[in-house]
């Protein structure tokens, strides 16, 4: 077994992460929903560069070209849990018009990667094969099992990637417990000299929603009582409208407790959990950290699109709506009952999609050592927990007990807004911060 050190990333490991998140981003993989989209280049390409260092990856379909794959590293301890490693390969759409650079040109321009994929999440695609490509010319061998995972359909439903694999190809995960993924280890800059990572430890549930609103059609001039349209705008705005309670998951409450002691608030476990606490006034002392945290301190129902009707004279028969929802931890049974308050009896509402909330031990010995690995490659770091406002892949791997973290480091600079670049116009990702990353990914590794 070799020792962990800082030699490990070596010169060429930092050109490979650039040229990997440059090249990956040039092959389009953009995901439209519905089946359309096609992963299997992107594969190919991650397969290969796994072959060259020394491993044996399995390329897997549920449907043709939608391809995921995987890998394992074997550890230097057989007694040693396994660690799932997992990145998706396929992204959101980008319109070219609307972007500085083309959006699948991959281009390196002033020391920045441009890109569809740059944070979300080809980058990290990249730092992993950077690292296992390290570790192989090295002579590296991590404790544990690495599994590496290469998904598709993470930007849709998934099925055709995460939950196909978990559902039809579970041995290829076993003895893994733990994994990492997407979302966090990134710097938030809170103010001057308040370089916060977050680190993921938990995800809202999904809860897209379907409502359908049915009446009596007619004539649009006439009087009409039983009007599709005004039953499910009712609805609609209802929801729109409500106010969700303040529910504090234990990730959250830790992270309010940390960020708080940061900013030199006065704040103990007892208050915040207090009746009457008010987390919104919180919010506004937390100043810009507060993004971390207030879209995760209640459930959530967005509506975002509206279906009815085929002529203006005309009152449909019925008319249909969609709703983004999200789910905390633990109130599920209190998301149903108020969804079925604010439809009321004139508006039926089914799942379109529905997946599980998340949430990972904050005082464990693995968010220890994520927190230690930032903390070694940046001292000013100040590593919290927090809990994603959406979902990832860790949804359907939990499904085989694997407790997921949000950990995709990268060292940002003052003014870099990650968190507008996901899914947004002109992603892109600093030369810097990959480096950084891929130090920081192998450091965790192999500590791990």
């Amino acid at each position: 077994m070799a020792d962990v050190t800082d030699t490990t990333i070596d010169a060429r490991a930092l050109d490979e992460v650039v040229t990997y998140t440059s090249e990956l981003i040039r092959i389009d993989t953009t995901n439209r929903g519905g089946g359309d989209c096609r992963e299997r280049p992107a594969a190919e390409y991650v397969a290969e560069r796994l072959v060259g260092a020394g491993l044996d990856p399995v390329l897997l379909e549920r449907a043709p070209g939608r391809t995921n794959v995987v890998a394992r590293y074997e550890g230097w301890d057989p007694g040693a849990d396994a660690l799932l490693v997992h990145g998706h390969l396929d992204v959101v759409p980008a319109e070219p018009d609307d972007w500085t650079v083309h959006p699948f040109s991959g281009e390196v321009r002033d020391g920045v990667v441009w890109g569809r994929g740059a944070v979300d999440m080809k980058n990290m695609d990249a730092m992993i094969l950077s690292v296992v490509r390290a570790w192989a010319r090295h002579g590296i061998r991590p404790r544990r099992d690495i599994v590496i995972a290469y998904t598709a359909d993470e930007e849709a439903s998934a099925e055709d990637g995460s939950a196909f694999l978990a559902e039809e190809h579970a041995s290829l995960f076993e003895g893994c417990t733990e994994g990492i993924s997407e979302s966090g280890a990134y710097t938030f800059h809170a103010g001057p000299g308040l370089a916060l990572y977050p680190v993921g430890a938990g995800e809202r549930g999904t809860a897209w929603m379907k409502l359908t609103a049915q009446g009596r059609a007619g004539h649009g001039s006439k009087v009409n009582r039983e009007n599709a349209v005004t039953r499910l705008a009712a609805a609609v705005a209802r929801i729109g409208e409500h106010r969700w309670p303040v529910r504090l998951t234990p990730t959250v409450k830790a992270a309010l407790l940390e960020m708080a002691t940061l900013h030199g608030i006065s704040l103990t476990a007892a208050e915040l959990e207090a009746t009457g606490f008010d987390v919104d006034e919180l919010l506004v002392k937390l100043g810009p950290a507060a993004k971390l945290v207030e879209a995760t301190v209640r459930n959530s129902a967005n509506p975002t699109l509206l279906e009815a009707g085929y002529k203006v004279n005309v009152i449909p028969g019925n008319a249909m709506a969609l709703v983004d929802g999200r789910i905390l931890p633990g109130t599920d049974d209190e998301f149903l009952a108020t969804m079925d308050a604010l439809t009321g009896p004139d508006v039926e509402w089914e799942f379109d999609h529905n997946e599980i909330a998340l949430q990972a031990p904050v005082d464990s010995p693995t968010f220890a050592k994520l927190r230690a690995a930032l903390e070694a490659f940046d001292p000013d770091a100040h590593v919290v927990p927090f809990c994603m406002s959406g979902g990832t892949d860790a949804k359907q791997f939990a499904r085989l007990g694997i407790t997921g973290y949000g950990f995709s480091p990268l060292k940002l600079p003052p003014g870099f807004d990650y968190q507008a670049l996901f899914h947004g116009v002109d992603e892109r990702v600093p030369v810097d911060a990959l480096h950084f990353g891929v130090r920081v990914l192998d450091h965790y590794l192999q500590t791990a």
